[in-house]
């Protein structure tokens, strides 16, 4: 069976997350995103597995349900060099017996613990209890693991299961690093939040046996990833280098020549676009055999708010966003799947707005230092806004 997965998500126990991040509003949500498969995150935290445990059923290895939606336990560990891991773990049971062993100072207060065990040791204590593990976001310059390393092997020295890729990259950047050839690669939301524009906002589209632990790791052992969907990596927040106060783009050359400082006094980070430039090997991709389609997305409601120049949580947008998953279903049907002459006949004006998010005539405004890119339209809808790139010349 095909199924739409997203590992990566965070509960009400992670710093900067909504209090909304209960398994009672998650699974609603995943569901009219169009998933099947939803991590739990936060799965070291005793707290949430409590809730875990009192708010679904178990169906037995390893995935437990809640109105329909399966989730299985997945965690995010920040470990030494402040790197960041995924996990994917085979049932409650090991969950709670891993966080025990984990030395942790916070693993009762943020749902993503800090450790000072690098990714070598993370891998090999978690391997012991058959859970998969892999760097997220490799990419990106606070928490990824290329920030401090120039191969995955020297993080973990043994080869992880996958590479999560992250919001400001896609599988066209990645597979220019020639190391990363053998590895499937992950998408997943990372979301903090159960609004419609985060969850699921990045998932994957796995082939399984059945939906259960074995079954999902069957499939990412054997590469049995059949598409990655995932944001196109321009609105990715880290995609560009950028100041993390003032949020110009800063060309990386000169960015370096000034120490990483803008001339606001904002310190400057490397973009992920950069970064994966100084680590390629290749100057085209060269995919894999098995390496699978990659679809850029965008999340719905933030085409809606850009379309009606409303925020994305306002009731307009909301509303509309709803009317749009009555009407078809969820939001991957509205995106991909419906005809554009149907939309039109439930909304005259974000239908175009589909139809240039499929055809490619979006333009958008990179994102860098913090700050996600911003979505417009090279037609009647939107006139873009330029950009500029700070050089030696308007430094």
């Amino acid at each position: 069976m095909l199924v739409n997965a997203d590992f990566h998500v965070h509960s009400c126990f992670s710093m900067a997350s909504s209090k909304d991040m209960l398994i009672k509003n998650m699974a609603p949500k995943s569901k009219l995103k169009g998933l099947q498969l939803l991590g739990t995150g936060d799965a070291f935290h005793p707290g949430w597995l409590d809730i875990i445990e009192e708010s679904t059923d178990y169906l037995g290895d390893g995935i437990y349900a809640f109105d329909d939606m399966n989730f299985v336990l997945t965690t995010e560990v920040e470990g030494k060099n402040k790197i960041h891991h995924v996990i994917i773990i085979p049932d409650i049971k090991i969950a709670r017996e891993l966080s025990e062993k984990l030395p942790s100072k916070n693993k009762n207060h943020d749902g993503r613990p800090k450790t000072h065990l690098n990714g070598a040791e993370l891998l090999e204590l978690v391997r012991d209890y058959d859970c998969l593990i892999g760097p997220a976001h490799a990419f990106t310059p606070w928490t990824g693991m290329y920030k401090s390393f120039d191969s995955i092997y020297d993080c973990y020295e043994h080869k992880p299961d996958f590479v999560e890729l992250g919001l400001s990259a896609d599988t066209f950047m990645a597979d220019t690093v020639s190391e990363l050839k053998d590895f499937p690669f992950l998408t997943n939301s990372d979301a903090h939040s159960p609004w419609p524009h985060r969850l699921g906002r990045e998932f994957n589209q796995i082939e399984l046996e059945d939906i259960s632990y074995s079954s999902i790791k069957s499939a990412i052992k054997n590469r049995d990833i059949k598409a990655n969907y995932g944001l196109i990596p321009n609105l990715g927040k880290y995609h560009m280098t950028a100041c993390t106060k003032c949020f110009k783009l800063i060309d990386p050359i000169i960015a370096k020549e000034n120490k990483m400082k803008c001339s606001c006094g904002g310190t400057v980070k490397k973009g992920v676009d950069f970064r994966i430039s100084e680590i390629a090997d290749y100057a085209e991709p060269k995919h894999p055999s098995f390496r699978p389609k990659y679809v850029h997305l965008m999340p719905l409601a933030e085409l809606i708010s850009t379309v009606y120049d409303k925020g994305v949580t306002t009731k307009t947008v909301q509303g509309k966003w709803q009317k749009l998953i009555d009407c078809f279903g969820t939001e991957i049907d509205v995106l991909i799947n419906v005809s554009v002459s149907e939309i039109d006949k439930i909304d005259s004006n974000i239908a175009p707005a589909i139809e240039a998010f499929r055809n490619g005539t979006i333009d958008v405004i990179p994102g860098g230092g913090g700050k996600y890119g911003e979505i417009s339209f090279n037609h009647e809808l939107k006139k873009p806004k330029a950009e500029k790139i700070i050089t030696l010349d308007n430094f």
